[in-house]
């Protein structure tokens, strides 16, 4: 597995944590901790965008980042969740999912020129 891939896992956990953070957060140093988290989610994501295409990053990223805390969202806070929630969630995914394939077919295209 490429190792930028784990980047990509660890930036979108950090940006669940973080996320977790803004909710939590009462006092100052709790806000000291959702910044840190912060700045170690965009190192991570810094250092997936070195080896993997940033427009793929940032789609899982991004992706990860929005069923993530949809699903926070329910579990954790209360949220509701109905068909219509669940059905854009799997827009996302299929979204996701649909780029990355588009992705590794231009990459394997532009090796075969070369």
């Amino acid at each position: 597995m490429n190792k930028s891939w784990l980047y990509v896992g660890l930036t979108s956990l950090f940006e669940l944590f973080w996320i977790f953070g803004f909710n939590h957060a009462a006092v100052w140093w709790h806000w000291l901790i959702v910044v840190g988290l912060i700045i170690v989610d965009f190192q991570f994501l810094y250092k997936a965008c070195e080896g993997l295409p940033t427009g793929t990053v940032y789609a899982v990223f991004a992706g990860i980042g929005t069923v993530g805390t949809a699903l926070m969202d329910v579990f954790l806070f209360g949220g509701s969740f109905n068909g219509g929630k669940l059905l854009f969630i799997f827009i996302v995914v299929v979204g996701v999912i649909s780029l990355n394939i588009a992705d590794l077919k231009d990459e394997q295209k532009r090796e075969a020129v070369e």
